[in-house]
Parts: C-alpha cells; structure tokens; sequence
C-alpha cells in the first residue's frame, strides 16, 4: 500500500467516525462503507490484489485474537449459569445443526472441492456477528431478554465455531500436501492446548487485575491497555507452546471475564475499541483482496448457496433450537433472520486464502459472497425490522 491509499484509509476512518451517527441513520453500516471504499481501490488501481495479500495475515490474526477476547469476557457468566437454557439451545442445537447442514449443502453443491472444504465453508459461515444488526441489539424497544440472546449467541458462536475452522484448514493443508501442516489428529491435540493455555492466562490476569486494583497498584487510564495485552498473551503464548492461538485466545477471554470482577467490563473498551478500529481496515481489506475473487470466481450455485446460507441453513436450525422455548413465531423469525455473517466469517476466509492460497478460492468466493450478501441484507433490514418486531412485542416484553 502506497501513501496515496494509506491517506485514503486512515482518512476514511477519521471519517465514519465523525459522521458515524448520521451515515447509520441512513443505514449505512461500517461494513457496508468500508467494503464499497475497498472494492473501489482496487477499481481505481490504488492497491494491487490479490498479490498483496501477504501483508494481511498479522491484520488479520491480530483483528480475531481481539474480537475473540473481547466477545468472550463480554459474555455475562452468571447469567449463563442462572438461565442457561435458550443460551444452550442456539449454541448446543442450533450451532452444530447449522455447520451439519452447510457442510452437507456445500458437499452436494460442490463436489469437486471435496468434503473438508465443504466443511470449511460451512464452518466459517455458523458464527453470527451482532455488530451487523447493531440497531437491533441496541433498540429499547426490542425486547431485553431477546437482544441478549442475540448478543450472547453471536459472542460464543465464533469461539465455539474456530476449532472447527482451524481443523478444516489443516485437513486440507495435509491433503493438498502443504510442508508443516498439521494432521486432523495432531490439530485437535492443538486445539485442546490452546483452551488449556488461554485458561490460564485469562485467570492470571484477571486475578491479577482484580488483586493489583484492590491495593491500588494499577491506575485506571492503563489497565484497559494491560488488558489489550492479555489478549495477545494467550494468542503469543499458545504459539509459543505450539498450540491453537484462537482458542487460546477465546477462553482466556472467557476466564478473564469470570475472574476480572465487576470492572472487569470497563476494562474491555479499550480492547473493544481497538478491535472495531482494525475491524474496520479488515471490511476494507475484504472489498479490496476478495471483492475481485468473488468477481472472477462466482457463479448462480454459489449464489444459490448464499442465499440459503443466510436463511434455510441459518433459519431451520434455530427454529428447531427453539421447539418448547417459549418463543412465539414472530421472536423465532426474528432471531432466525439475524444471524448476520461478519467480522468472524470474514476472518476466517483471509486466514484460509493466507494458507491455502488459489486451493481455496472458490471456498473464499462462497465465503465472500455470502458475506457481501449479509452486510446489505442485515445492515438495511435491522433498523426497520427491528422497530416493527419491537412494536408489535410492545404489550409482551418479555419476547
């Protein structure tokens, strides 16, 4: 990237955060903006792709490992464990059935990819992402409990979903022959490293913040940059054991938040707010590097596919989730449709192209596609959605 494009992007940033406010209320989201500033960089020549996609790998790592963090020590613990049930039924019915039957659409859909990048792409696309549907989670009038079973579903799901995804990667890294790839067995064994260092490292720390605030050692104007820190210390410290840097950071965020305390939330903004700013040059990315893929690489099956990945694949699986939970029609179909696919989703795919290179492009054009899709269809629907569904619930709060 040449200075012409870097003044373009960071200009672009100093932008939507000054006009934030006003472009959402045109519902024009950050994904959709960044992705339409991406693709016309690349249209304009600014940037070459996709043969600079090498510079994105520590973007993107660094952008999951937040995300990661951050998404799991949201996740208010205790609640979980008073009322776990509609939690457990999206995450524990709902989830897996979504990846089985994206796995098994993509596999008959596209058969020459063979099965593990069947399972690739539909790993990728299970997890949800809320900060698509952000009028949604954040409209009063939507019922509580619902916006926070949307918020808690989509702060887990990518978690749960990136074993999957990484084993998915180094299945089809050793089928295709890739030197140090790892076998299915070996990055499972890796897997169960990383929850077992994140672990760790998310107690300690939290500890440590907890105990360090109690006697006055920490000062509040850097403790949410320790915490920043700690999230790239699981990440750094599972690659040094030689284990999943993913997961490890997933569940030191999980143990983080359940040993940080009650300023333990406080304390995530600064992780928050540093994972939405690369978030953003990740959107961009993805218009840029896989906006000229999805161009070459897509056809009406793939299309196909999209569209009943955002729907029947996402929708059917939740509605089943939800036989005897209580939920009306209208609530079931309105936690069915937004499952948007994201930053996680989107992540996913740069890591698989960082990897697998031109074996996985027509996995990334699905993966993309799909996404693309998802930023309009979400990003123009939650906000009046959203105030229709609230106003007819307005007499049931409760959802």
């Amino acid at each position: 990237m040449d200075l012409n494009a870097a003044l373009i992007v960071t200009g672009s940033v100093f932008l939507w955060g000054a006009l934030s406010a006003r472009l959402q209320r045109a519902d024009l989201t950050a994904p959709i903006v960044f992705v339409a500033i991406g693709a016309l960089l690349t249209l304009l020549g600014v940037v070459d792709t996709p043969e600079e996609t090498e510079g994105l790998k520590l973007l993107v790592e660094v952008t999951l490992v937040w995300v990661l963090f951050s998404d799991a020590a949201r996740v208010p613990v205790r609640e979980l464990r008073d009322a776990p049930g509609h939690y457990v039924r999206l995450l524990a019915v709902g989830l897996p059935l979504t990846v089985l039957a994206g796995w098994g659409l993509a596999w008959v859909m596209f058969p020459a990819a063979g099965a593990w990048v069947a399972l690739l792409v539909a790993a990728a696309l299970a997890p949800t992402d809320a900060a698509l549907g952000i009028p949604v989670v954040t409209n009063p009038v939507v019922p509580e409990r619902v916006r926070r079973l949307i918020t808690v579903e989509s702060g887990l799901n990518d978690g749960i979903a990136t074993p999957v995804v990484m084993l998915a990667i180094a299945a089809v890294a050793a089928e295709e022959g890739f030197a140090g790839s790892l076998k299915p067995g070996t990055a499972l064994v890796s897997l169960l490293g990383g929850v077992l260092v994140g672990g760790l490292v998310g107690l300690g720390g939290g500890g440590t913040l907890r105990w360090t605030r109690r006697y006055g050692w920490a000062t509040e104007d850097l403790t949410g940059v320790a915490v920043l820190a700690l999230a790239l210390v699981a990440y750094l410290a599972a690659l040094v054991l030689d284990v999943n840097g993913f997961v490890a950071a997933f569940c030191g965020g999980l143990a983080f938040g359940a040993a940080a305390g009650r300023r333990g939330p406080s304390e995530l903004v600064f992780v928050e707010q540093s994972a939405w700013l690369v978030s953003l040059l990740v959107w961009l990315a993805f218009g840029a590097v896989v906006g000229p893929i999805i161009l070459e690489r897509a056809t009406p099956m793939m299309a196909v596919y999209a569209v009943l990945s955002l729907t029947v694949i996402r929708m059917a699986p939740v509605a089943l989730a939800c036989l005897g939970a209580g939920f009306d029609r209208s609530t079931v179909l309105f936690i069915g449709w937004f499952g948007p696919r994201g930053l996680a989703t989107l992540v996913f795919a740069l890591l698989a192209l960082e990897d697998l290179g031109p074996t996985v492009d027509q996995a990334v054009a699905v993966i993309g596609l799909t996404v693309l899709l998802s930023v309009v269809a979400h990003g123009l629907t939650a906000a009046p959605l959203a105030a229709r569904y609230g106003r007819d619930h307005a007499a049931t709060p409760s959802g």
